[in-house]
């Protein structure tokens, strides 16, 4: 076997994704319950989002969304899953791809990943069974997902007085993120 031809970031990016896939599988089932409560950042362009056009429009790249109090009909398939949230007090349906999931967050246990692959695939950078950049895993402190635009409707009963992390004003404690990067040999 020649040096490299184990895709190694893909199999470990691949391994992260099921732990997501099997936390949303647990929260269909049994509900999310406190201090865990989810960051869900995807792609919007990604071409198997399922997402209403007036949310596409406003999220031409990127959306996150928080899964806490108020989410119904959380669907958990091997592929993708679905979740009904409400945007300015109407319920919306969204159906989005484990594909066009870029950051997974647990604020509430400090925990979160970041994922390069699919990105980096989208972009042109990396072809397919190509070395590409490994995931990104915190190792401590607290998960920051990528807070949503000041104009966004609030997704899930985000209070007013609380930025979308969470965050009450407290000192920052963000966390450590380090890529598998800095540890190959240059």
């Amino acid at each position: 076997m020649s040096e490299g031809s184990i895709a190694y970031a893909r199999l470990v990016e691949a391994a992260l994704m099921g732990v997501v896939r099997r936390v949303l599988a647990d929260t269909a089932r049994d509900g999310v319950e406190p201090p865990h409560h989810f960051y869900i950042t995807f792609r919007t362009d990604h071409p198997d989002v399922d997402i209403p056009a007036e949310l596409r429009q406003r999220y031409r790249q990127e959306m996150t969304i928080v899964l806490q109090h108020q989410f119904w009909d959380l669907e958990v398939g091997e592929e993708r899953f679905g979740v009904t949230l409400s945007f300015s007090g109407r319920p919306h349906r969204l159906s989005v791809p484990f594909s066009a999931v870029k950051v997974f967050a647990d604020p509430g246990v400090e925990f979160g990943l970041q994922f390069t692959l699919a990105d980096a695939e989208a972009d042109g950078e990396a072809a397919p069974g190509a070395a590409a950049p490994a995931p990104i895993m915190p190792l401590g402190g607290r998960a920051e997902p990528r807070p949503a635009p000041e104009d966004a409707p609030a997704a899930d009963g985000v209070d007013a007085g609380e930025d979308a992390a969470g965050d009450d004003g407290g000192e920052d404690q963000g966390a450590e993120i380090v890529t598998l990067d800095r540890f190959r040999k240059r």
